[in-house]
This record gives structure tokens, sequence and C-alpha cells, in this order.
């Protein structure tokens, strides 16, 4: 398979698909005052060509945080794309769509992943999706986008997930989550008075979560309380793994997260790791993984991208996940990682 990628800073379209030719998928970002003419010079430009696109900041081996951002797969592929619609509500209405798609593609073992874009509700979208991932073996990364919209194939959708299904005939697929926080000690935190339909946490091991997470961290105050996520965020093991839990905002006594928390989940307090030294871990698996790389399509959190560049790393960090081979991604407000939709994480496909 063969991938493509181009940018343009003023939302070129023109000057982004520079060279690219008879593309069988278009996957894209964009600026939010240029999404809609994109879309429509997308679809003008190549049109019938199956495409899906959000709105957010682009990058290859460098941040690109205005304008259009292009990747493309211009040979080996099998592609469909299509939409689930009103996935606030009814995010299981139009399953059926993704099943036909997936019939029409064919996945085999291995080699087959879906990359897809989100408005909002992802945790429940990508519940409706796991009975998919497992009985076709897939592979799934995509991200939630700005600003409540999205596109597939030149039309624009407000409550949506857009997908492409993505068979590459020339080798396998794989998946890979990356994560810089590790559990800062053992002190186990077992929340209570929970509220998942505003992903309200209440409670730490009987006590107010809002003062157990100062006490913790030494903050003393809502302001500093949302800062310090940045540098130790709360954490769900999931066996050996870690579910990242951010912060998002204080609420009375407790705490607004960016995802669901249930009565008696065991959390725990994370702390940051060294970035670029995970970032060579990852190159290292996926090299091990891999005897060659056509292209890797990933996604990193917008905290990460904060955090990444207050250290002056940003760059640094996407060159070295770059030096596997052509890389592109997006900085998104929510990352998924195949039936899990996770906070301050990097996620990405690796194509053969």
């Amino acid at each position: 398979m063969k991938m493509f990628y181009g940018k343009n800073p003023q939302c070129n379209v023109s000057d982004a698909v520079r060279g690219l030719s008879s593309p069988r998928l278009i996957v894209f970002t964009c600026s939010e005052d240029g999404f809609d003419k994109a879309v429509a010079d997308i679809e003008k430009a190549y049109p019938g060509v199956p495409s899906i696109g959000c709105i957010g900041m682009g990058y290859d081996s460098a941040i690109q945080e205005k304008g259009v951002s292009v990747m493309a797969f211009s040979e080996g592929v099998t592609v469909a794309t299509g939409v689930l619609e009103g996935v606030s509500t009814m995010p299981a209405r139009h399953i059926a769509r993704l099943e036909k798609d997936l019939e029409k593609v064919r996945p085999g073992k291995d080699n087959t992943a879906i990359i897809d874009f989100c408005t909002g509700n992802d945790a429940a979208v990508l519940t409706t999706l796991r009975g998919l991932v497992d009985k076709y073996n897939l592979q799934v990364m995509g991200a939630t986008g700005d600003a409540s919209k999205v596109s597939c194939n030149g039309k624009i959708y407000n409550d949506g997930m857009v997908y492409a299904v993505v068979r590459n005939e020339g080798g396998k697929v794989k998946t890979y989550k990356e994560n810089i926080y590790v559990p800062k000690d053992n002190t186990q935190l077992i929340a209570s008075k929970t509220d998942k339909s505003k992903y309200y946490l209440g409670e730490l091991n009987g006590r107010s979560a809002k003062q157990v997470y100062m006490e913790l961290t030494h903050t003393s105050s809502d302001k500093e309380i949302i800062a310090q996520t940045f540098k130790n965020p709360l954490g769900k093991m999931i066996g050996n793994d870690v579910c990242i839990m951010s912060i998002k905002d204080v609420a009375g006594s407790g705490l607004i997260l960016y995802r669901q928390a249930n009565d008696s989940d065991i959390l725990t307090l994370l702390e940051m790791r060294d970035p670029m030294e995970v970032a060579q871990t990852t190159v290292d698996k996926i090299k091990a993984d891999f005897n060659h790389i056509s292209g890797i399509y990933s996604v990193n959190c917008i905290f990460r991208y904060l955090v990444l560049k207050e250290r002056g790393e940003l760059n640094g960090y996407l060159s070295k996940i770059a030096s596997l081979g052509t890389s592109c991604g997006l900085i998104g407000f929510g990352e998924h990682y195949n039936a899990q939709f996770v906070n301050q994480t990097m996620t990405c496909v690796v194509f053969e």
C-alpha cells in the first residue's frame, strides 16, 4: 500500500493534495474556520472517492496548528466509509450500516482496521462497536474531533461517528496505545457517589474527591487542581493496564472527569514518565513487530499536545515516531483504541 500526506496552513486544499493521484481513501483534518470549504473542495477534486474528516490540528514530523492536513491511501487497500448518525442519543441505531460495510470489505485476520472520528459520546459508541470488533477481529483507532463537526464523503454531520474500514491488501495492520503516565504509588482510591451521565466523581475512599486529590497533590485551589491533572491524572487499573481519567473540572466537593467513573471503581494517582523515553519504547516495539512499514496514522490527546509543547518536546516527539516511516495524524479530544475510549493517550494504527 502507498500512503500520502500533504498540508497547507491556509486551508488551501489544492496545495495540500498536490501530487496526489488516484486516491482510494482520503482522511483529513482542518481548522474550524476552513472546514466546510475543505469538505466541499476535497469532494470536488476527487468526486466519489471515500473520505472522512474532522476539525482539529494535524501533524507529520511537526505540528500544524492551523490549516488543512490530508492523508490518503493511493493503492493497496480496500475501503468502505460510512456514518452512524445520532450518536449522542442512539449510538446503536445505524450499526447495521457498519456491518454491511464490513461484509463488503471482507476483513481477514489482522489486516483490517477502522479509522473513525466522533462528535461525542465516544464511550457509548465504542461499546456499540465491541461486538463487531470481536466478530471480525478488527482493530480501531480514532478520535473525538473539535467543534462537533465531522464529514463523510462530502457531507457534514453535527452528531455522528464517521468511519473508514480499511483492509490492507499487502500485509497486516496493528493498533498501539502509548501512555506516558504510571501509578505514583500503591494507593488505592475507591470511587463512590458517581454520576455516569455527568462524568462526576463525588467521593474517594468515602471522603470528598476534591479534598482527597488536593491532599495527594498538595494543591490548594480549583485552578491548581485543573492544572495538576496534566502532571497527575487519576487512573483506573484494568489488570496491568492503566486507563487514564483526566480531571475536567471541579464541581462542589467532587470532580468532573473526561470519562465515566462507576461506584466501586478502584482508582489511583498517576505521575508522568519521560515522554521521549516512552516514545523510544513505542518505536522499538513497532520495529520489532514489522519488517516493513508503509504508514502510520495516529491521534495524540490535546493534553499531551499541551504538555509536550510546554516541555519544548512536541516536534521532537513527532519526529521520533516519524522515524519509523510515513507518519501523520491529529490532535484529538479523546482517543479510541479498539473498543476503549481513553484520555491523555496516543493511539495509532500501523500498516505493513
